[in-house]
């Protein structure tokens, strides 16, 4: 009978861990760095920013040269305590920043930046992003 409270203890607890993965809390106004699949809760902003991945990426490599700059759109999502999540798309090509609610999301930067002799794996893009009010 023991056994089984502690079972079921430790099933819930897993459970909990689960749905709601332990994330960084960043500072509202200061940048932070998130690589795919990572979040982080945002102080004093009630909310959590994940970077879910690079949708595409255009960027003219380094070591070529280009007519035009490219773009690479990188998907996140801002989930507000207590509401549903919202996906954004944020792009280097114009680094416009997005708005939800009275708070500003800005991409500051996509990093690695391309090479033409190198691809790109999906887990070793970084996005470093910033909160505002």
């Amino acid at each position: 009978m023991r056994y089984g409270i502690v079972l079921a203890m430790l099933l819930a607890v897993t459970a909990c861990m689960e749905k709601n993965p332990s994330s960084p809390t960043v500072p509202l106004n200061q940048q932070f760095e998130l690589a795919p699949g990572q979040s982080a809760n945002v102080q004093g902003a009630s909310i959590r920013v994940s970077f879910l991945r690079v949708l595409g990426d255009s960027r003219c490599p380094a070591d070529a040269l280009c007519i035009q700059g490219g773009d690479a759109i990188v998907g996140i999502q801002v989930e507000p305590d207590g509401s549903p999540a919202v996906p954004y798309e944020l792009h280097t090509g114009d680094m416009r920043p997005v708005k939800h609610g009275d708070l500003t999301i800005e991409l500051v930067q996509l990093s690695p930046y391309p090479f033409s002799s190198r691809t790109i794996q999906p887990d070793e893009y970084r996005a470093t992003l910033r909160v505002t009010r």
